[in-house]
């Protein structure tokens, strides 16, 4: 018994350990399977949400976003910046466009034809023609079928009420709504910041340069959807939108203690001043 039982038990001080691993690895292999199966769900609703509900194409808005969270207002990097010389931004592009005698549209104007090419037109017109070109461009099949879906459903949904020209309106009314909507809510924050080349900067700080807030109230929370904490959702860009205001004190606190500003303003300030950052770079 000696012989064998020693060897029996040292197997089993080899083995005893083994039990353990085992169960280790298989919840490891469960955890990574679980966060496949939750990254798998997550693209299909949202493919489902954005070009089914909306009509537009998952993965160009999220190359348009992550651009925009990654490098916000640096131009050729941030497409929210990019107007294709309807207007000038910031004080670096004016100057370039002068010393280049860059000229296509009368600039000094732009603070009042802005409202008639900005809000009007973006989603009706350029954010459909520049989604659905990246689409086909990048052979995007799949979120082409899913922009297809949208509307197939809505024009059987309205033609037998309002007939084919009235739906085409329709829908255009919406979006024109829509488009009015989120380009002021949207711009207010970056439009009227730093707008430069890529800075020599670190990420934090070149975040709270390119960003600011609009005070927290009930409207502004309930009008805005929470993104009035702007900065907040840059430092956070996955957190929840509700959750945004929990931090803000948080973000207040690092802010003023390594010595960065932490712009926050009046709902009706920050409008005015997309209009003075227009007239001011114009």
């Amino acid at each position: 018994m000696g012989k064998w039982g020693n060897q029996g038990e040292g197997a089993t001080k080899l083995e005893a350990p083994m039990p353990t691993f085992l169960w280790e690895e298989i919840q490891k292999h469960n955890l990574r399977t679980d966060r496949w199966l939750k990254s798998m769900w997550n693209h299909i609703v949202q493919k489902f949400i954005i070009g089914h509900l909306k009509g537009g194409s998952a993965n160009w808005w999220n190359h348009c976003h992550f651009q925009h969270h990654a490098k916000p207002n640096v131009f050729n990097k941030d497409l929210d910046v990019n107007l294709l010389h309807v207007c000038v931004l910031g004080e670096w592009q004016p100057t370039e466009y002068s010393m280049k005698k860059l000229k296509y549209l009368p600039y000094n104007h732009q603070h009042e034809y802005f409202f008639l090419i900005g809000p009007p037109l973006l989603i009706p017109l350029y954010f459909q023609y520049h989604m659905i070109m990246t689409v086909i461009v990048h052979k995007d099949w799949v979120d082409l079928a899913w922009v297809i879906s949208y509307y197939t459903r809505f024009f059987i949904s309205y033609i037998p009420f309002c007939g084919v020209l009235g739906a085409i309106l329709f829908l255009n009314l919406i979006r024109f709504l829509e488009s009015h909507w989120f380009v002021w809510i949207t711009q207010m924050n970056h439009i009227v910041m730093e707008i430069d080349r890529e800075p020599y900067c670190d990420w934090f700080s070149s975040q709270l340069a390119a960003t600011c807030n609009v005070e927290q109230s009930f409207f502004n929370d309930w009008f805005i959807g929470h993104l009035n904490f702007q900065i907040e959702h840059h430092l956070f860009p996955t957190m929840p939108w509700h959750n945004l205001p929990k931090v803000a004190p948080l973000v207040r606190f690092l802010c003023a203690k390594h010595g960065t500003e932490y712009l926050e303003k009046l709902l009706l300030r920050a409008l005015q001043d997309i209009i003075g950052s227009l007239r001011k770079s114009g």
